[in-house]
């Protein structure tokens, strides 16, 4: 009996290092948050207010745990790590923050507010994910974002596209994959930000 209580105590714990990375149970989780790109002001600042709404995504995304795929379409979520707050209303305000310091819009709010705006962007979540082709081996951050943007004094959609992107984390540690998430991240918002601003500006 002693033999097979300690194989099984082996076994458990074989387990528990081939899974750690990934493991959903760890206590007091580490929280991060994305800054958001450092961008410059960007050109001449249209006279348009723009608000944005808090990005639409799948349940699995609406969370503050930090997502991961894994070999055989699995999904779990990073151990021992949590974003600042659930990814949908984190992203919002790193991208109304963005859109303050590019400065191409006169105004830039979060939705709800009290702000009369010109212009909506409504923004839905993809993939925001860590993909491990391996759970040995650092994971490939994927980022997609679908980018709608309304006139809302008319209803009109402007424009709408996908922005798509991708970073390598450059090892196997929460730090590193955060890191990663950054990257990706950063990467997207500044070609939607870019996008956004172009499509908005009258057309002479």
């Amino acid at each position: 009996m002693r033999r097979i209580a300690t194989l099984l105590a082996a076994a458990c714990l074989c387990t528990a290092c081939v899974g750690s990375v990934l493991r959903s149970d760890a206590d007091a989780p580490a929280r991060y948050r994305l800054d958001g790109p450092a961008v410059e002001p960007g050109g001449t600042t249209l006279p348009l207010a723009i608000t944005v709404a808090r990005p639409r995504s799948p349940l699995s995304l609406d969370t503050d745990r930090i997502a991961v795929t894994t070999p055989g379409l699995g999904f779990d979520y990073l151990a021992g790590a949590r974003w600042s707050d659930p990814a949908p209303q984190m992203l919002q305000q790193v991208l109304v923050d963005a859109l303050a310091r590019d400065a191409r819009f006169a105004t830039a709010v979060a939705a709800p507010s009290r702000v009369p705006t010109d212009l909506m962007l409504d923004v839905e979540i993809v993939r925001f994910e860590a993909a491990y082709a391996d759970v040995g081996a650092p994971p490939t951050v994927m980022v997609e974002f679908g980018v709608n943007l309304v006139n809302v004094r008319s209803g009109r959609l402007v424009t709408s596209f996908r922005i798509a992107a991708t970073a390598a984390s450059a090892s196997n540690d929460r730090g590193s994959v955060v890191a990663a998430f950054e990257q990706a991240t950063d990467q997207a918002l500044r070609e939607a930000i870019s996008r956004v601003a172009a499509d908005a500006a009258p057309k002479s």
